[in-house]
């Protein structure tokens, strides 16, 4: 126990007192990933089912604008345990592997203190609170109070299906068998029934990876949207019914123990869900709310947030009173009788006033930033119906009332100066408190990534293998096999992109047709494949057409994967085992490339630097594909 707790052990012990004949309560919350506003049957999806869901908010009390502290992860998760907002407790951006970001130990968990108050602790699912992971460099979830913890840094890797990369107490696990989230809940449902002391309450933290990418969702829950030909769809919605399913065996173990009644549960998500919703397995609902996941805007957000406390929380209510992820902590305390750390600001607030319908007061409106956002809007606050703002600079500004604006179209930042004002003052005030308190140099250096019409660079690809008996001039990335199919007698395979290359006899300086087919061979992992072409064989000077399958379009692009939205597309439906027609026409005259993919055609302008074709070949990214051999129809 370190010194930052000695000031509250006084206040402690005498609480402790006062609940000496009362059973405490025991804790629960359940964190799930880029699950949108919309995402559930009882926040009026019409499609996706869950049964466990919308049983457990018609036990308790269902929040129409709960949010989390941020539009990214890991500061959302941080506010969560710390009732702080992200820039004030350090984790101001989602942390990627070997970050120098982490929650630092001077910061006060709700796990520290309930620990200290005689609670037992433990912590499944991603953790995302450090860039080195079970590593003696950075605090992991034991060093922040948790007795018991299996967990990853970020994503289940290599996704949702028999992860490979959970850490149990420092030791790791290896692969396990089975999907992500009934494997988190499985995990603390086994401490609850035989790792923990029963005589003692307990604080369970279940964050769920799903449905975060890459998705991979249990065939059973995918069947229940089997109407759905695209099979983005029935992943991304079957994953939100595999959560449900699992947070259903969670309640059940409640019930089982004789737990329920004297257990406070919250459910909510991190932020609000990813991509545009309209492709692959980014299919999550924002409900309507303007834009998505890394926004400020109410899309980025406003999350599912449903809280059941029998004989507390009255069943079957629906509140408009905005909540916060830090207002967890808070209220936790509040439940357990701990006071709150008085050194430091604490932004998050007790709610229990909400659940008798009394009005909630926060000395610290909602407040929320985001360095990396990939738009104008970096910062923004929330005060009672009203809603600001504002740019990286502070100097633009926008204004909604909220309350009955909650889509966001109307903006009175200049029709209502007066208005204006108030809320620009009190999100200054906010605004320079949290950039004096937080540590500043972690992000100062750090800026956010912005848009370039110049491709994106990959850099040189490692040297691959070619298992085809000298088909192609070199590969670089992965491996190309030959393929038990006629008609696709070439693989190429690889974790990243990669390329398997033959050299024209001649270079095409005025004309090149090619020809090929292909189909994606990956079952439960990115689908995609191309052609590959250009005047040098760097995979950054390749231009690339083909199929994205996962994300049903066909694509035509410029240099590396990471430039694939920037080129031209056309949308499609296909079966998972389509195979696809490709004719591949670059005019070096007109300066211009056709790619005609089974009916669709698609056109990109040939860059000024190629001035002739001497490579080509098959392409894939991260998957395993089969091609039918290229047919170089015409080169002059």
């Amino acid at each position: 126990m370190g010194r930052k707790l000695l000031p509250l052990l006084v206040g402690l012990a005498f609480a402790s007192l006062g609940q000496a004949k009362d059973k405490p309560t025991n804790f629960v919350v359940f964190l799930t990933d880029d699950l949108g506003w919309g995402d559930l049957a009882c926040y009026g999806h019409s499609v996706i089912q869950t049964p466990n869901l919308d049983k457990f908010a018609k036990q308790g009390m269902r929040f129409t604008q709960s949010y989390s502290a941020c539009g990214v992860c890991s500061p959302s998760r941080s506010s969560i345990l710390t009732g702080r907002t992200p820039y004030r407790n350090g984790v101001w951006r989602w942390i990627p592997g070997g970050h120098q970001v982490h929650l630092r130990t001077s910061e006060i968990t709700s796990a520290e203190l309930l620990k200290a108050k005689g609670y037992e602790t433990c912590h499944v699912g991603k953790w995302h609170l450090n860039g080195k992971f079970n590593s003696k460099d950075q605090p992991q979830p034991d060093d922040h109070g948790f007795d018991h913890w299996m967990a990853t840094q970020n994503n289940a890797a290599p996704n949702h299906r028999n992860p490979k990369n959970f850490v149990r107490n420092r030791k790791e696990v290896g692969e396990m068998i089975g999907f992500s989230a009934p494997l988190v809940v499985q995990e603390g449902v086994r401490w609850l029934k035989e790792k923990r002391d029963p005589k003692k309450p307990f604080f369970l933290n279940v964050w769920t990876h799903e449905p975060h990418l890459p998705i991979e969702s249990d065939p059973k829950f995918m069947e229940l949207y089997k109407e759905f030909e695209d099979e983005g769809i029935r992943q991304h919605h079957g994953n939100v019914t595999q959560i449900d399913h699992a947070f259903g065996n969670l309640m059940k173990a409640l019930d089982e123990l004789g737990e329920t009644e004297n257990t406070f549960v919250i459910f909510t998500s991190d932020n609000g869900p990813e991509g545009n919703g309209l492709k692959g397995r980014t299919r999550g609902s924002t409900g309507g709310l303007r834009e998505r996941k890394r926004s400020s805007h109410e899309g980025g957000i406003r999350v599912p947030g449903i809280i059941r406390w029998p004989d507390q929380v009255p069943p079957g209510t629906t509140s408009r009173t905005p909540i916060i992820g830090s207002d967890v902590f808070s209220t936790i305390l509040a439940i357990a009788d701990i006071p709150l750390p008085v050194d430091r600001i604490i932004d998050g607030v007790d709610i229990r006033p909400v659940f008798t319908k009394k009005e909630l007061t926060r000395p610290v409106p909602l407040y929320w930033r985001n360095h990396l956002a990939r738009t104008e809007i970096h910062v923004a606050l929330r005060d009672g119906e009203w809603k600001i703002l504002g740019s990286a600079a502070l100097d633009k500004f926008q204004l909604y009332h909220i309350e009955k604006d909650w889509k966001e179209k109307n903006d009175l930042a200049s029709s209502n100066p007066q208005k204006l004002a108030e809320l620009k003052e009190k999100l200054l005030k906010v605004h320079a408190q949290v950039e004096k308190e937080g540590p500043s140099e972690w992000w100062k250096n750090e800026q956010p990534r912005r848009k370039t019409k110049k491709p994106k660079k990959s850099g040189l690809l490692p040297e691959g293998k070619d298992e085809t008996g000298g088909s192609y001039a070199m590969v670089k990335g992965g491996t190309a096999s030959k393929h038990n199919d006629p008609a696709h007698s070439h693989a190429l395979t690889g974790p990243g992109e990669t390329i398997a290359l033959r050299e024209l006899p001649k270079p095409a300086t005025r004309k090149l047709v090619l020809k090929t087919s292909y189909k994606s061979l990956a079952s439960d992992s990115t689908k995609n494949a191309a052609i590959a072409f250009g005047e040098t064989p760097e995979n950054d000077a390749l231009l690339k057409a083909g199929t994205a399958i996962g994300m049903n379009v066909h694509v035509l692009f410029p240099g590396s994967w990471d430039n694939v939205s920037g080129g031209a597309k056309s949308t499609m439906r296909a079966a998972k085992d389509s195979s696809f027609a490709l004719t591949l026409a670059v005019d070096l005259a007109k300066r211009s490339v056709t790619a005609t993919i089974n009916d669709r055609a698609l056109t990109f302008p040939l860059p000024e630097d190629i001035k002739q074709i001497r490579y080509f070949g098959p392409y894939v990214k991260g998957t395993s594909s089969a091609f039918a051999p290229i047919e170089v129809i015409e080169a002059e």
